[in-house]
C-alpha cells in the first residue's frame, strides 16, 4: 500500500488505531498483526475442511458458526480500517481494500440472496474467501523486502518479458513454417503457446516436432529455457543483496501521503517531503 495516499489522522483514537493497524514496527502492530495473520489461516482451513464432503455433512452446523465468526471478525477490521484513515474511498479502491472486500462479501451474499439461481450456486462465490490469503505477506517485513526489491526491478523485468514475447512470436513463427499444419502447428499462435511451453522447460508434450530440423529449433530452444529461468531470477537477487545491504526500512508511514518505507530516524519523507511524527521505539507501548 506504499505511495496510496489514504490519509493519516494527525491525533486522537484514529491515530492509534492507525499505528496498530498499518504499522508494524510497534509492538502493538506486531501483536495485531499476529491475531489477524492466525485469524486469516483459521479462516482459510476452515474453507479447506469444509470443502470436504463427508465432514460437511456431518460439521455443517459447526462449520456455518465460525464462518461467521470469521465473517463478522474481518468484517469488523475492514470497518475500523475505513474508520481511521482520511480518505476510505482510496483504500476501498486499493488492491488490498478489494481484498479485504472480497473476504467478507460472498457470505452475506449468500445470506441475503439464497433465491438467485442465476448465480448458479451461490456456494461457490464463498471460495473467494481464500483471497484472505492473499493479504498474508504484508505482515512479514521480508515480504516487504522482496516486493521492494521487485519494484526496483520491474523496469528490467519488463524489458525481459518484451524480449520473451518478441523471441517467443520469432521461434513459432519459425516452427508454423518448418513443421507446418501437418504435425500439428496449425497456426502461429499455436506455434507461440509450444515456444512458451518449450522455453519455460514446462514441455506438456501435446505438441511437438517431428521433422529433423524443426528438431534441432525445438533443442536450441530448451537450451534457451535455462537462460530465460535464470535470468530474471538473476535480477531480482541482484536487487535483494543490494537492499539487504542497506538500511532496512519500517513500515513507519507518512501522515501527509501514507508513503512507507521510511527508516527510524528519518525526519522528512522521502516521497512528499513532509514532516514526519516521531516514530515509536519497539520498546514502547501504543
Amino acid at each position: 500500500m506504499a505511495g496510496l495516499k489514504f490519509g493519516k489522522p494527525e491525533q486522537g483514537w484514529r491515530l492509534r488505531w492507525h499505528t496498530i493497524i498499518f504499522e508494524a514496527d510497534t509492538v502493538a502492530g506486531k501483536r495485531f498483526d499476529i491475531a489477524l495473520l492466525l485469524a486469516i489461516i483459521l479462516s482459510v482451513l476452515t474453507v479447506i475442511v469444509e470443502s470436504v464432503t463427508v465432514i460437511r455433512e456431518r460439521d455443517f452446523f459447526f462449520l456455518g458458526i465460525l464462518e461467521w465468526i470469521f465473517t463478522l471478525l474481518f468484517t469488523a477490521e475492514y470497518v475500523i480500517r475505513l474508520l481511521c484513515i482520511k480518505n476510505s474511498w482510496r483504500y476501498v479502491t486499493s488492491f488490498f481494500g478489494i481484498i479485504d472486500l472480497l473476504s467478507i462479501l460472498p457470505s452475506y451474499l449468500a445470506f441475503f440472496l439464497p433465491e438467485f439461481h442465476v448465480l448458479v450456486d451461490i456456494r461457490l462465490l464463498r471460495l473467494m474467501r481464500v483471497f484472505r490469503v492473499l493479504k498474508i505477506p504484508r505482515y512479514f517485513n521480508a515480504s516487504q523486502t522482496l516486493w521492494l526489491a521487485l519494484r526496483n526491478s520491474r523496469h528490467k523485468i519488463m524489458v525481459f518479458l518484451i524480449a520473451m514475447a518478441i523471441l517467443s512470436i520469432v521461434l513459432g513463427s519459425v516452427m508454423y513454417v518448418v513443421e507446418g499444419p501437418g504435425n500439428g502447428y496449425t497456426s502461429i499462435p499455436v506455434s507461440m503457446y509450444w515456444a512458451i511451453v518449450t522455453m519455460t522447460t514446462t514441455g506438456y508434450g501435446d505438441i511437438h516436432p517431428k521433422t529433423p530440423l524443426g528438431q534441432m529449433i525445438t533443442s536450441l530452444a530448451m537450451l534457451l529455457g535455462y537462460g530465460v529461468i535464470a535470468l530474471p531470477t538473476g535480477i531480482v537477487g541482484a536487487e535483494l543483496a543490494m537492499n539487504m545491504m542497506a538500511r532496512a526500512p519500517t513500515t513507519r508511514t507518512c501522515g501527509e501521503c501514507l508513503c512507507e518505507g521510511h527508516h527510524s530516524d528519518a525526519v522528512f519523507c522521502h516521497s512528499c517531503g513532509q514532516r514526519l511524527l516521531p516514530y515509536p521505539r519497539p520498546t514502547e507501548s501504543t
